[in-house]
């Protein structure tokens, strides 16, 4: 299931707003150096949907606000 997400990075708190069913706009605490706050965004992912942090890869945006997520086991 591929799954859109707004990323905003350096927040003052972790929140996920789904705004439709496939489209999420997320915060993270982590800022956006070395892929850390992409790396908390499948983490949150992964705890939304239930499912293991190896089933979430990130397909597209990895330098954009807006990206795309592939989640398997859904």
């Amino acid at each position: 299931m591929l799954i859109a997400v707004k990323a905003f990075p350096n927040s003052k708190k972790q929140e996920i707003i789904k705004k439709s069913e496939q489209d999420f706009e997320i915060k993270v605490r982590e800022k956006p150096i070395a892929g850390a706050a992409n790396k908390a965004i499948a983490f949150v992912l992964a705890a939304y949907f239930g499912v293991p942090f190896s089933n979430v890869k990130l397909i597209k945006g990895f330098k954009q606000r807006t990206k795309t997520f592939n989640i398997k086991g859904l």
